[in-house]
């Protein structure tokens, strides 16, 4: 949560020349309504199932970038299929970061008292799983956009996985 993954992810498939779909206005695309709502009338659980089927069926497609939900993660099934179907990129940042990023924020996750408590016990839940799946990891603390879209371009070029059209 607020590691950029969509503002990279939009900007990455631009440059590539791929389609772009973030896993969340998937879910919202298809449910008809926005993700806070599906977590009032449904729970995290209710969304969980929503967002397991979207990648499930955006995993099946081809020269897609795809950012995911910060939680994707926690379902084994969503880490074994996005590792089989593609090359998996790990944004980081600190939990510092994460606040000023989201501190406008309306998602659901972050409706609490104390958000720094929760960024932390999230990071804590989720990083290992993120670094388990990663085939590459970037950290964008403190770092514009467009510099996180570089380097991921270039090292993805690189190692062979990518066609950068500038």
């Amino acid at each position: 949560m607020g590691s950029g993954k969509t503002a990279v992810g939009r900007q990455l498939a631009r440059r590539t020349g791929r389609e772009f779909i973030d896993s969340d206005h998937e879910i919202e695309r298809r449910t008809g309504v926005d993700v806070p709502y599906i977590f009032e009338k449904e729970g995290e659980g209710g969304f969980r199932d929503r967002e397991q089927e979207v990648i499930e069926a955006l995993s099946q497609r081809h020269s897609l970038v795809l950012a995911t939900g910060g939680g994707v993660v926690l379902a084994k099934q969503n880490r074994e299929r996005l590792q089989a179907t593609g090359i998996v990129v790990y944004l980081d940042t600190t939990v510092d970061e994460q606040l000023r990023r989201t501190r406008r924020s309306t998602r659901p996750l972050l409706q609490t008292d104390d958000p720094r408590s929760l960024l932390e016990a999230l990071r804590k839940q989720r990083q290992p799983l993120y670094e388990e799946i990663a085939d590459y990891s970037f950290d964008t603390t403190g770092k514009r956009v467009r510099t996180v879209v570089t380097t991921v371009a270039r090292t993805l070029e690189t190692d062979g996985h990518l066609a950068v059209h500038s």
